[in-house]
């Protein structure tokens, strides 16, 4: 078992699993903005139990890294234009957000949280399985079956819908439920899972694509 603390060291490492965004719902719910993407900075303290102050000094430290998982800063008609689509209402001149990747990746730099060793706990043990299943070598035998694979190619409006209508939905009754809530996170979470394994299978199908014209 690999230890939580080598995410805060790893640059790479966090690299190589900071699209593993699923396992911050399974430590604890993230509530998301109405546009179903993206937390401000007040949002991202408010779930790993730290102060804003503390997550504007990792900012500071590791920005570039942050912006490289799709932190970024709003200001003037981008602002403007992103509180009409989004519903947002602040009066700030500017505004920080933080996508979930980019959340994910503050869990693998911020040291003083329960929340977010808990997330490197889980994300390190996520990594461990998929490091000690077999590898399968159908891909490499499947050449021939590139045909079928090409017939059964995922529409890209599939995961666009998944991600601008289903998800924000899934938002909203969380933020209303009761009793029901545990349920509706845990389905949020399956949709997001199959989004990330249709992007994965798109490219694979590219990949194939590649090797049968090379």
């Amino acid at each position: 078992m690999i230890d939580e603390t080598v995410l805060l060291e790893s640059k790479s490492l966090r690299e190589r699993v900071r699209d593993r965004t699923e396992v911050l719902d399974r430590v604890k719910a993230l509530s998301l903005l109405p546009d179903g993407v993206h937390v401000t900075t007040a949002m991202v303290a408010a779930y790993f139990n730290v102060t804003v102050d503390a997550i504007r000094h990792l900012v500071q430290d590791h920005r570039t890294e942050l912006e490289n998982s799709g932190y970024h800063v709003l200001a003037g008609s981008r602002l403007s234009d992103f509180k009409s689509l989004s519903g947002v209402a602040t009066r700030t001149r500017s505004l920080a957000l933080f996508p979930r990747r980019a959340v994910l990746n503050v869990a693998m730099l911020l040291r003083d949280s329960e929340v977010a060793r808990q997330v490197r706990t889980y994300l390190l043990d996520m990594e461990y399985l998929a490091r000690s299943q077999p590898v399968d070598n159908s891909v490499h035998r499947g050449i021939e079956s590139l045909d079928r694979l090409v017939d059964e190619r995922i529409d890209e409006r599939i995961v666009h819908i998944l991600g601008t209508t289903v998800v924000p939905l899934f938002n909203a009754l969380i933020e209303t439920s009761g009793e029901h809530r545990r349920e509706l996170i845990a389905l949020r979470t399956d949709v997001r899972s199959v989004q990330i394994r249709l992007r994965q299978h798109r490219a694979r199908l590219r990949r194939l694509e590649g090797r049968q014209t090379s």
